[in-house]
């Protein structure tokens, strides 16, 4: 299967990574190739920047987000900061977005007041309500962005049973993207369907706990664990 990744950070380029070796050829969409393959180095966290990384994934075709959208099937994974959302799937366009599957990891992270961040929305509405509003003919599907990137591709790395949380309207598009994650090593019976999209608030706003957990732990390797007692009632 073709599929578009929609970001060219270190979560992009780790589901890029997992999605080739799992047999899909990854177009991973960008504002401007160019200027992307002029990004050498390192970022802050020590990851490669798109330059340099590209030239080592030689398989992982980097192109426009259009050129990515145009040859992707209907899965589309949104892998960057939620600030560039509208930016980015407006430089796609509506027409090409049309009935596609939207798999949407972006968190509405505000840094302008440095670390932590908070967040530009919450409470009473989330990013992932906004982009659905915005494109009402694309199907959001809000998962994986209660974790850091090598926990999403790879669960085991946790040990121990931990919940991945599903938000969105369409029941179809969330079971493919249940199937999608169980191709990227989630078992079924952690895979956990919170309802429509506006569930993805409750999601969303466990990034400011994920963060404060990951200061206190200096570690990213961690997940959360929905237990349900069956004793209760």
């Amino acid at each position: 299967m073709n599929i578009a990744v929609l970001g060219t950070g270190s979560v992009g380029q780790a589901l890029a990574v997992k999605l080739h070796e799992l047999g899909h050829q990854v177009y991973m969409g960008t504002r401007n190739v160019r200027n992307s393959l002029q990004k050498t180095g390192k970022d802050t966290w020590g990851n490669k920047l798109i330059g340099d990384w590209i030239r080592d994934h030689p398989n992982i075709k980097l192109v426009t987000f259009q050129e990515a959208v145009k040859e992707s099937g209907d899965l589309l994974v949104f892998a960057m900061n939620g600030h560039a959302a509208f930016e980015s799937l407006d430089a796609v366009g509506k027409d090409l977005l049309h009935d596609k599957i939207l798999i949407d990891i972006s968190n509405p992270l505000d840094f302008s007041q440095g670390f932590p961040p908070s967040l530009f929305v919450s409470n009473t509405d989330s990013l992932g309500e906004q982009i659905q509003k915005a494109y009402p003919a694309l199907k959001v599907v809000k998962t994986l962005n209660t974790m850091s990137n090598p926990v999403m591709v790879n669960p085991g790395i946790v040990e121990g049973d931990h919940t991945v949380f599903v938000s969105g309207n369409d029941q179809e598009a969330k079971s493919r993207v249940s199937e999608w994650l169980i191709s990227l090593g989630w078992k079924e019976n952690h895979i956990l369907d919170l309802g429509d999209i506006t569930t993805a608030r409750g999601t969303e706003m466990i990034l400011p706990l994920w963060l404060r957990i990951y200061h206190n732990l200096k570690s990213p390797y961690f997940n959360f664990h929905i237990n349900v007692s069956t004793k209760a009632g």
